[in-house]
């Protein structure tokens, strides 16, 4: 049995299930049924939108998040999938902050709903810097399937790391 390193922590029986997908080849016809399209958000700004978008609905009244962009050193060097930094500096008497989220390259060619995931996860750091149970409250109000996205996402990342992308 192929080790999961994206499933670690997760239920022996869980792991077991997606360990038969990936034995009988069939993890990609699975998220393909379950995600056959992947999303159209490529550029920069178009990302920033859709972000802004989200914010705007959820945490209208949290700090402006100041840039937002795909970012392909993110997987690699911190095994994260997106970024929220927090920078404050001083001006001055005053004391200007900036939120910065940066989504992992890998998600330009994903499902729509594993890129909200994602950027509900990082808008959520907002508010919430520590991943604690109101952190994932959070995340679960802004998408109610959050969990189930999030599994979704290291599924992704396995289809990724075995047989390549999912969308050709």
């Amino acid at each position: 049995m192929q080790k999961l390193k994206y499933l670690q922590g997760y239920p022996d029986q869980l792991v077991g299930q997606v360990s038969q997908l990936v034995e009988q080849g069939n993890l990609k016809r699975y998220l393909l049924r379950k995600y056959p399209e992947q999303h159209t958000i490529q550029s920069e700004k178009a990302l920033y939108d859709y972000v802004i978008e989200i914010k705007n609905q959820y945490l209208r009244k949290s700090s402006p998040v100041s840039k937002v962009a795909y970012d392909g050193k993110i997987h690699m060097v911190n095994h994260a999938l997106g970024m929220h930094s927090f920078v404050s500096r001083i001006h001055g008497n005053k004391l200007k902050a900036k939120n910065e989220i940066r989504v992992s390259t890998i998600f330009k060619q994903a499902p729509l709903p594993l890129l909200r995931m994602i950027v509900v996860h990082e808008l959520a750091h907002i508010k919430e810097k520590d991943h604690n149970k109101a952190f994932y409250q959070l995340c679960c109000h802004m998408e109610p399937g959050y969990h189930q996205l999030e599994l979704d996402a290291r599924l992704l990342l396995t289809q990724l790391e075995i047989d390549g992308p999912l969308y050709n």
